[in-house]
């Protein structure tokens, strides 16, 4: 015997009939004769069979009394109707059906053989709970509210999902307690919708099977399928990511079910009004029947001019309801050709715009003619609008990432001071919000502790302009070669002129290169010697193949000699690229340390600033101790780039030296963020000198004589105070010990720059070594234990 409560519930179900009967019986005393005959009638015909009124549980039983039981329903199941109606007879909240109207039956019988119907998020536990509410409201007397909706989901015989509403009316429904039920009162109800999600709870106080449910439903059912598919459409495109193939086959498969249409595919093609064209959107999975295969393409080759005129211009749907024959009339035009290609008998294009400007194109086609068409384009207008709001969602989304990746990559905000322009970001917001006019205010650190250091390029510009002269005699020289061809055949003047002139340049430029000398040289070969060429490349064959090998050199983007200027820019990118890597990965393991602001830059070499103190780190407290680790680790680091360079130096194009310097500065100061220039700077007129010894200390020399600070194979700590030579004395004694410099340290005195006097040098000479696994990173701690020994 098959049962209907399979299912944990508090509700003991049973089928009955006895309310309706119950009418019937007040109907068979009616005066009305054809009422009376017709109650009489169905009660006759239950009668033999009590069970049908007292009720039962074993659903084998409706098989067997099946046609007694479309007797007793024959009122609520009209013979007229039962074509049109979608109408079950059921038990409550269950899947099991006895009674059914002709054209439920026929949508059950397109969805396949053997299909069974089943209620949509029909969840154990959820169900024990709503039907414990049930039984607080039918029976306690609470009033709670139990309604929510139920779906059939039913494939029709295409395979395309059709959703169906049920509606049900429970008025042929009793709830009998199953013996002497708990006693609940408010108290009870009140802790039961505090722990909605604590089934244990409700199953405490309205135990398993402790009512019966005696009875059954009628179930009205309403084709909700274009609601639905729009709902659908509206959540899928509210989900932020976009980015896997499921997202695009359920948008797919509910535009299937909006326009009924198994085959359909979806498309979509974003448009540049900038620029004109269709692009390719950016999401794995979506594709573009417009664009087929490309990334972009003009407009005016993707359409012609009637899709151009009603997309573009209208903001209008363009519908092709048989793309053969338009592709014929066409004479293959775009874009029938593409879509013929791509073996697509019908297409709808929809403008997506706002305001008049077209944002893009949703593209719908299908393998089949006239499947989409002017009539059923119209499905679109009801869901148009919330892509649209995707669509502008999706570029503002694009606009902030781009804004993102510009300033993480450009202008990027340093973590260790990121909280503070958050705070100051939320104010600005607020203060707009209220109708204020906000405006960033600067962003300021006090007490802060600079350390500046470099590693840089010696000697670039000599070098730079040497690479530079060197292309330039070359060029000059196969000029003058190919001159003296021309001359010597043709023995013109002019020829011998621009030959004089060329010799003029070559003399210029032997010893030294001038200022105003590339750009010259650069307009001389420009104006006078390039038509002169091309003028013989066209009448003289046998000069044409030297002129041809003097091309070939010229490089495309300066249209001169780019040579030795190649190599020394490379090697200088080459160089930059590695010191920066050294300090960029190092400096992850400083802020581990202690938070401290870190900027570096490239320029002939590698320069960084650091600010560390209270005020930046905010909440951690601050001690000179972390200053004096970040100065030893400064010093280690910049030892570890002038290792990398060694490393480096065989495989330059050029072989450039770097020197290395850091300033140090007794005391602390303000920094403050310049809004123009994106990027910090000391603060106060005081706190300028600290910027005025950055830019001039590496070109300064040794006092009483010609000797630069900065030189190759040493590292130059620039310092005005005697504490601090100890205490960067006592730091290259440590590094010795590890390896880092070897046993030349100097102390020597500056000659004063522009507005600064008083400044000295330590000096310490780099030990070099191949670095074949990386170094540890000592601490002050390290240090301290060191000299403790």
């Amino acid at each position: 015997m098959k049962g209907l409560s399979e299912k944990i519930s508090p509700l003991d179900h049973h089928i009955s009939f006895n309310k309706l009967l119950k009418q019937y019986d007040e109907m068979a005393e009616s005066e009305d004769s054809f009422l009376a005959t017709k109650a009489r009638y169905i009660l006759n015909a239950q009668a033999p069979f009590p069970e049908l009124r007292e009720g039962f549980s074993d659903i084998t039983l409706l098989e067997k009394h099946k046609e007694v039981i479309q007797i007793i329903l024959q009122d609520l199941f009209s013979s007229v109707l039962t074509t049109n109606e979608i109408k079950t007879a059921s038990s409550p909240y269950t899947d099991i059906i006895f009674n059914s109207s002709q054209r439920f039956e026929k949508i059950l019988a397109a969805a396949g053989p053997n299909y069974l119907p089943q209620i949509r998020n029909q969840e154990e536990e959820v169900n024990y709970i709503m039907a414990c509410v049930v039984i607080l409201n039918f029976h306690y007397g609470y009033n709670l509210d139990f309604k929510r909706p139920f779906f059939y989901d039913i494939p029709d015989a295409k395979g395309v999902m059709r959703h169906y509403r049920i509606l049900y009316n429970a008025d042929f429904m009793e709830i009998i307690p199953n013996g002497i039920p708990l006693g609940i009162t408010q108290e009870d109800v009140d802790k039961l919708l505090e722990n909605i999600d604590n089934v244990d709870l409700w199953k405490q106080k309205i135990p398993p099977n402790s009512f019966i449910s005696k009875g059954f439903v009628i179930s009205n059912m309403f084709d909700v399928t274009a609601e639905h598919s729009i709902s659908e459409i509206k959540s899928n495109l509210i989900i932020n990511d976009k980015s896997g193939g499921n997202f695009i086959k359920g948008v797919e498969n509910t535009f299937k079910s909006l326009f009924g249409l198994p085959n359909m595919r979806i498309g979509f093609s974003v448009y540049n009004s900038k620029d004109e064209q269709f692009e390719r959107v950016s999401v794995n999975g979506i594709n573009s029947f417009i664009l087929q295969k490309k990334q972009v393409e003009t407009c005016n080759e993707a359409l012609c001019k009637s899709s151009y005129s009603k997309l573009i211009d209208q903001n209008h749907y363009f519908v092709i309801s048989d793309v053969d024959k338009y592709y014929k009339l066409s004479q293959g035009m775009a874009p029938y050709k593409g879509l013929y290609e791509q073996k697509i008998k019908s297409a709808l294009l929809a403008p997506i715009a706002k305001n008049g400007q077209l944002l893009g194109v949703l593209e719908l086609v299908s393998d089949k003619a006239n499947d989409l068409n002017s009539v059923n384009a119209t499905k679109l207008d009801d869901v148009i609008p919330y892509i649209v709001s995707a669509v502008l969602r999706s570029i503002q989304e694009e606009e902030n990432l781009i804004d993102a990746v510009i300033q993480n990559e450009c202008t990027s905000v340093h973590p260790a001071v990121y909280w503070k322009f958050k705070e100051e970001a939320k104010r600005f917001i607020l203060d707009d919000m209220e109708g204020l006019q906000p405006s960033f205010r600067e962003i300021v650190f006090d007490e802060v502790y600079p350390l500046y250091g470099q590693v840089d390029i010696q000697n670039s510009s000599q070098e730079r302009n040497m690479a530079i002269q060197r292309d330039l005699m070359i060029q000059l020289s196969e000029i003058k070669q190919i001159m003296t061809e021309v001359w010597q055949k043709y023995s013109l003047p002019i020829y011998e002129e621009l030959i004089f002139r060329v010799d003029n340049h070559l003399d210029e430029i032997k010893e030294a290169l001038h200022t105003n000398s590339e750009q010259a040289i650069f307009d001389f070969v420009q104006e006078e010697i390039n038509p002169v060429f091309a003028h013989i490349k066209k009448s003289d064959t046998q000069i044409q193949n030297l002129l041809l090998s003097y091309e070939a050199k010229i490089d495309k983007g300066t249209g001169s000699y780019y040579d030795h200027r190649k190599n020394y820019d490379q090697s200088v990118m080459l160089i930059n690229k590695k010191l920066a890597s050294v300090i960029d990965s190092k400096q992850e393991e400083a802020q581990q340390m202690y938070p401290h602001y870190f900027e570096r830059y490239k320029t002939d070499g590698v320069e960084h600033n650091m600010y560390i103190g209270d005020s930046i780190t905010g909440a951690r407290a601050f001690d000179l101790l972390y200053l004096n680790n970040l100065r030893l680790w400064q010093l280690q680091v910049i030892c570890e780039m002038e290792n990398k360079h060694y490393d480096l130096k065989s495989k330059l194009q050029v072989q450039l030296n770097v020197a290395s310097l850091i300033l140090v500065y007794n005391g602390s100061l303000s920094i403050r963020f310049r809004m123009d220039e994106k990027r910090f700077d000391v603060d106060g007129t005081y706190n300028a000198r600290y910027e005025i010894i950055k830019k001039r200390i590496d070109k300064s020399y040794i006092k009483g004589t010609n000797e630069r600070l900065t030189q190759a194979g040493k590292i130059a700590i620039v310092y005005s105070q005697k504490k601090d030579e100890l205490e960067y004395l006592r730091y290259i004694r440590f590094l010795k010990a590890k390896g880092y410099f070897s046993g030349k340290v100097e102390i020597v005195e500056l000659e004063g720059l522009q507005g600064v006097s008083g400044l000295k040098a330590i000096r310490a000479s780099i030990l070099y070594k191949s670095h074949k696994e990386k170094d540890k990173t000592y601490t002050y701690e390290d240090l301290m234990l060191e000299l403790n020994k």
